[in-house]
């Protein structure tokens, strides 16, 4: 029996702290692996910045914002990644990625080293940077109009997890997960999963996905698509069922955590909550971001706890566990077995 896919996540997946110095600086990942990272999700910690996202293949210093709904933007202003190093990446001064004196975490999972491909199996061409191994692509493509179409990927396999953003209009930011299906949540805001709708992405295979007349996700736009596939050991996108009680669910991941994130589907009013291991060293966990606001971070309640095999809800609170359906997306810091040795819980 195979027990991962990935024997070290850290070639793929990896969470940087670092505090800003005021000017240009370079991050070091400090995980088994080197990582080059093709996508970068930078926090501030201490103060009301926003959560900035930037890929390789729409490069560098091309920001949008995962709780905002305004279009990408290239200015230096407030902070930018101005580069992609070969074990981490670059900041430069400002609130969102390097002021002096401020803490910050920067999550990064690697793609292709920003190396594309046209991509032929939708009814577009889009272009396309691929990892199967790590189960991630991002997807570029620029529709002429907003008639219902497949979009081409690369992954070779099905998607458990889609997130997609219009570079250049006015939007919200769609996130589509199987668990669901058709329909999709608003990664930008607290609604609930819109299952009810053929405007989003609808049929996902293992070599494209539809979208519908939605301007978020078609039209005649520039837009990005990051893509996930299930990878054993390594990455899984599910759901879980809250109790309101205390002792909340145990959700199996077959890997000790290294990122979550947690969003309660079935109805509005509550946040897309990010814990990490490297933020919170023990249990329980207690450090939250949250992808649609861009307040600082918050220690104030016991979440959950990081085992090896998955983690399980420890709190009575709406954002992690009253009665209704929740969504996770969750990466490996340490596959359940990696080389014929069990790993342990923190």
């Amino acid at each position: 029996m195979a027990y991962s896919t990935i024997e070290d996540p850290s070639a793929y997946f990896q969470t940087a702290l670092y505090t800003g110095n005021g000017s240009t600086q370079s991050i070091t990942n400090d995980g088994n692996s080197d990582l080059q990272p093709d996508w970068v999700w930078v926090k501030n910690r201490n103060d009301s910045y926003h959560n900035l996202v930037f890929d390789s293949s729409r490069g560098v210093n091309n920001r949008l914002a995962t709780n905002l709904t305004i279009a990408e933007d290239t200015g230096a202003g407030y902070g930018t990644v101005s580069a992609f190093n070969s074990d981490g990446f670059s900041v430069t001064n400002g609130g969102n990625t390097g002021t002096n004196t401020l803490t910050y975490v920067a999550w990064q999972w690697k793609c292709n080293g920003g190396t594309t491909s046209t991509n032929t199996d939708g009814d577009i061409n889009s272009t396309v940077q691929v990892n199967q191994d790590a189960g991630f692509s991002i997807v570029t493509y620029q529709p002429s109009n907003t008639t219902s179409r497949n979009i081409g990927h690369g992954l070779g396999a099905t998607p458990g997890l889609i997130i997609i953003r219009n570079r250049t209009r006015v939007e919200n930011w769609r996130l589509w997960h199987h668990s669901i299906g058709q329909g999709g949540a608003i990664l930008d805001n607290e609604t609930a999963y819109n299952s009810g709708t053929s405007n989003l992405v609808n049929t996902v295979t293992s070599t494209y996905f539809n979208v519908g007349g939605d301007f978020s996700v078609n039209g005649g736009y520039p837009i990005v698509a990051w893509c996930f596939a299930e990878k054993q050991g390594y990455s899984k996108f599910g759901k879980y069922y809250g109790n309101s009680h205390a002792d909340g669910a145990f959700v199996y991941t077959g890997f000790k955590p290294a990122w979550v994130m947690v969003k309660k589907s079935s109805d509005a009013g509550t946040s897309w909550m990010i814990q990490d291991s490297k933020r919170s060293i023990t249990n329980p966990v207690t450090h939250r971001l949250k992808a649609n606001s861009n307040v600082a971070e918050a220690t104030n309640i016991d979440s959950m706890d990081f085992l090896s095999n998955g983690f399980k809800i420890r709190v009575n609170d709406s954002s992690w566990n009253t009665a209704g359906t929740y969504i996770y997306m969750a990466f490996a810091e340490n596959p359940f077995v990696a080389n014929g040795i069990p790993t342990t819980a923190r």
